[in-house]
């Protein structure tokens, strides 16, 4: 079982951060590092933050699947299950209706508890609301074909949803043995008549050799994407993360923010790590069988000392409804790097097909009139 184990009856571990001055919920600001509250603007440091490089602990890989890790390890929180795209919100217990922020479905929010990996780490938002909204709309703006109509709804559309994103993080010391070939790329210059004409014909022969190794790579924070609320593509096109900027968890980070729960389970994760492992693999056994060419006939790899932990990366999310679509922007909140789903509007590409058409008429008119 790759998830802890499910216990409704733990204590919900909620936190809340209410301001020393007027009791509002304050919130995390990435420009300012701290707490602030709109309501009142006090600011409140983040007490106890390491002053050294934070060193982020790995859990053992073998003992979380067979459920011998102890219970400090995870925690319950309550989860909303949006019935449309299936992205698993976290949400505190004041909250009892809400919009996804994946794709703007307006849900309710069930009563369910889950018990679940705690996150170890996570990089805290450095990309304020308004930097992510621009850099959104300029990166629509620059879209040809994009329907003017929806950058103005994006541009004058309601407020970015900051979202913490979970991933799991692999390290693991892997050893492999291999056998293949070694192909040796042999060019033969013949001598040739056609039609009376001498010519030169170049030709190649692969001569191949049985060859056998071993090859060792240390993999370190092998970055998979555990959640399906957003497309793949749109999460890897974020990259790359500085994961050299984790922050130890703290609560105090999520403060006016939201967390997305992990629906790619432990051992789904590391089966999707093991992929990106083995092309790694290979890319080395071929590099050191060396010559033009390379067949692998056989990998055996040993794999020791897998560890993990469950982390949150921050991203900037708009989900916009414009004429029955809703269309989805993603920017990283570490550097707003966006992404999102391609907008077109029909009538400006049927306005370039007959510019193109008039274009070709003109270039064909003169064309037939010079000769």
């Amino acid at each position: 079982m790759a998830y802890p184990r499910e216990d409704t009856q733990a204590p919900l571990e909620e936190h809340r951060f209410p301001c020393d001055q007027c009791g509002a919920d304050l919130r995390f600001d990435p420009e300012r590092n701290l707490l602030t509250c709109d309501h009142c603007g006090n600011q409140q440091p983040i007490e106890d933050r390491p002053v050294a490089v934070p060193v982020i602990r790995e859990l053992d890989l073998k003992r979380a699947l067979s459920q011998q890790l102890p219970d400090t390890e995870t925690e319950v929180t309550r989860i909303l299950t949006c019935p449309n795209c299936a992205a698993l919100i976290e949400f505190d217990g004041d909250t009892h209706a809400t919009e996804c922020p994946f794709c703007a479905t307006p849900v309710v929010t069930d009563t369910g508890t889950h018990r679940r990996f705690k996150p170890k780490g996570l990089a805290p938002f450095e990309i304020r609301e308004r930097d992510a909204h621009k850099a959104m709309t300029d990166w629509l703006g620059q879209l040809w074909f994009a329907p003017n109509g929806l950058r103005e709804y994006a541009r004058k559309g309601r407020r970015m949803t900051g979202i913490y994103v979970p991933y799991w993080t692999f390290d693991a010391d892997t050893r492999t043995t291999y056998s293949g070939q070694r192909g040796t790329v042999h060019e033969r210059v013949r001598t040739v008549t056609v039609n009376g004409e001498r010519r030169q014909k170049r030709s190649q022969t692969v001569r191949w050799q049985s060859v056998s190794g071993r090859v060792a790579r240390v993999f370190d924070d092998v970055l998979v994407l555990a959640s399906r609320g957003l497309p793949k593509t749109y999460t890897d096109a974020l990259e790359p993360w500085d994961l050299s900027r984790l922050e130890p968890y703290r609560p105090e980070y999520l403060a006016g923010f939201q967390a997305e729960g992990y629906t790619v389970d432990l051992e789904q994760g590391f089966s999707e790590a093991r992929d990106y492992m083995n092309r790694i693999i290979l890319r080395d056994v071929k590099f050191d069988i060396g010559g033009d060419r390379q067949r692998v006939t056989s990998m055996d790899t040993k794999t020791s000392d897998v560890t993990f932990k469950h982390i949150l990366l921050p991203v900037w999310l708009a989900a916009y409804k414009y004429r029955g679509k809703t269309y989805r922007f993603v920017v990283n909140g570490q550097n707003g790097r966006v992404q999102g789903e391609r907008p077109y509007s029909a009538w400006k590409i049927a306005m370039a097909v007959i510019l193109g058409l008039i274009v070709a008429g003109i270039i064909g008119y003169v064309s037939a009139q010079s000769q």
